[in-house]
């Protein structure tokens, strides 16, 4: 039997009203765990390199031209995503997360599904991503959610980007 909560999406800052630091220890996590992975482990969020550090210590300014998007279990934060600003017909997605004992249970299709609605409502015609290689599983579903993999906008190494219409 599953105990967990009802999990909705909404804007954030503005239709949460609580769980003020939820978004930022998101990212942190986010943000630590991509640093592990590319064997550039840091200890807490205080390690992180700056640009990565700004998101975690002030999203609302790190995200201002943005819309960040917030899967909440009652009061509680458990998975986030930034759409980027449209630019030349196109948007970006990025920092999906969904907190471990969320997992499983549909939050990152719905974030996602809820970024593809807010890019059609903003007349966007693609949105993008990119993602790190080893990240199968997120790989997996960005492809089940109809992205493709094209020619890299990006040029670190190991990172693939996707892209679908809107």
């Amino acid at each position: 039997m599953n105990d967990q909560r009802e999990v909705v999406v909404a804007r954030w800052p503005g239709q949460v009203n609580s769980d003020p630091g939820g978004l930022a220890a998101l990212l942190a996590a986010y943000h630590l765990q991509t640093q592990a992975e590319k064997g550039e482990a840091v200890a807490d969020a205080d390690g992180l390199p700056d640009r990565y550090r700004a998101e975690v210590l002030d999203p609302r300014a790190a995200f201002a031209d943005d819309v960040v998007l917030v899967a909440l279990s009652g009061n509680t934060v458990v998975g986030s995503v930034v759409v980027t600003a449209p630019v030349g017909g196109r948007c970006e997605v990025k920092r999906l997360w969904t907190a471990p004992a969320f997992r499983g249970q549909g939050v990152a299709s719905s974030l996602v599904g809820a970024a593809l609605a807010h890019a059609a409502d903003s007349g966007v015609s693609t949105v993008r991503l990119s993602v790190w290689q080893w990240r199968a599983g997120a790989i997996a579903l960005y492809e089940r959610l109809g992205f493709t993999v094209t020619e890299s906008w990006d040029g670190r190494d190991q990172l693939v980007c996707m892209e679908r219409a809107v």
